[in-house]
């Protein structure tokens, strides 16, 4: 009878001990891994950061001047959310007015405002994803990948830097070429330029100097789109959104009921903007997203979850020296620059139709300020107070008028 029996128990026991070893296994990873949580069966990075408890004097000075501030913001008109995060710990966070202004929903932290040009960092990431895997190089021309496109000499880094030259594509088309087609895609620009006649007329010779311009990071999209053979909003998706936890974060041709829930509208005057023609070009605008996930994204950067360091460090590097001064372009972050051309501060604004938005981020001082608007207002762009309180009183240079 033992010998019958004994085969089932070694199989018993054996069975238990590699479930204790799994188990663990997991608990081992668990501790060690402190960052990771899973969602919907996947591995994110915990990106969050954390709230202030009992905080000591000097930190309660600063919340309460922050507090003051945007009270005096809300009153200059004001409408949007704020984050501001210093050592990786939330000093201040705050909803000020509506989602919609007609209906006077209001706005909470889960509400998602579009980024317009803060979307060019994602872009500008996406594209260093492709080149850190060796699927696209910084010295290939644009001709690599759109044989027919009719600017020669533009090279990805050039697009990544805006010293492409190129033409700005919501100026670029008449009413003939565009005809039959009501919202175009990044794929109609690349085929616009390639076929109309004449072409149209370059802003300056590639290379030759910085131009802010929207069609490089349009471009750029499409890049992404032709290498990954799907769609930009998946690719973002997949290689950005979902690894950092970004579950509010969405690009705006997406029209699901995930993406679109908790979705504001833009406003100027107190009145709703109505769809622009361009809006399903995406690259140089178009991602909504909350001011939780920007902080997720900008964290998760810089620790190392989507580039190596050596390839993060060229975005932030400083690459238009024809004009003396402390404003400079790296690859999608603008930045001001110490004597040394390092950054002192790394940031990007935005305005597209009512939505103002601004992510700010003092190295120096270890603060990440992030202001989403959705009524046109300038205040969103004056950080100049916010900058001396959080660097601890000292004077900074005048800044809000650099978007």
């Amino acid at each position: 009878m033992l010998k019958k029996v004994q085969p089932k128990v070694w199989w018993a026991a054996l069975a238990v001990l590699v479930v204790l070893v799994v188990s663990w296994g997991l608990v081992r990873k668990s501790k060690s891994n402190p960052e990771e949580v899973i969602v919907g069966g996947r591995v994110m990075a915990k990106l969050d950061p954390v709230p202030v408890k009992d905080p000591d004097a000097e930190t309660a000075l600063k919340i309460s001047k922050i507090e003051d501030i945007f009270r005096r913001k809300k009153k200059a008109g004001f409408n949007g959310n704020v984050l501001i995060v210093q050592k990786g710990q939330v000093l201040y966070q705050n909803s000020f007015g509506f989602a919609h202004i007609k209906q006077k929903d209001t706005l909470t932290s889960d509400s998602r405002f579009q980024l317009a040009s803060l979307s060019k960092p994602f872009t500008a990431i996406a594209v260093l994803k492709l080149i850190q895997e060796g699927r696209v190089n910084l010295d290939d021309s644009v001709q690599r990948f759109f044989p027919e496109f009719p600017y020669h000499g533009v090279k990805i880094d050039m697009l990544l830097s805006h010293r492409s030259g190129l033409p700005n594509y919501i100026y670029s088309f008449t009413d003939s070429i565009r005809h039959g087609k009501k919202y175009p895609d990044n794929m109609d620009i690349m085929d616009w330029y390639a076929k109309v006649v004449p072409t149209p007329t370059p802003y300056n010779r590639p290379g030759r100097s910085f131009n802010y311009c929207n069609t490089n990071y349009c471009v750029l999209a499409a890049i992404v789109e032709k290498v990954s053979g799907t769609g930009f909003g998946q690719y973002l998706s997949d290689q950005i959104f979902a690894p950092l936890g970004m579950l509010n974060t969405f690009l705006v041709t997406d029209t699901s009921s995930a993406a679109v829930k908790y979705r504001t509208d833009g406003h100027q005057f107190g009145r709703r903007l109505e769809k622009d023609y361009y809006d399903d070009v995406v690259g140089d605008k178009g991602v909504y997203s909350t001011t939780g996930d920007i902080y997720r994204f900008y964290n998760g950067l810089t620790k190392g979850l989507l580039l190596d360091k050596k390839l993060l460090d060229e975005a932030f590097k400083p690459r238009s020296f024809e004009r003396n001064g402390i404003r400079n372009y790296g690859y999608g972050f603008r930045m001001h620059i110490k004597e040394d051309n390092t950054p002192r501060f790394i940031y990007h604004g935005g305005w597209w139709k009512g939505y103002n938005t601004m992510l700010w981020v003092c190295p120096e001082d270890e603060a990440v300020i992030i202001v989403l608007g959705n009524s046109y207002n300038r205040s969103t762009y004056d950080l100049r107070e916010l900058l001396e309180v959080i660097h601890g009183g000292a004077k900074i240079e005048d800044i809000e008028k650099d978007i």
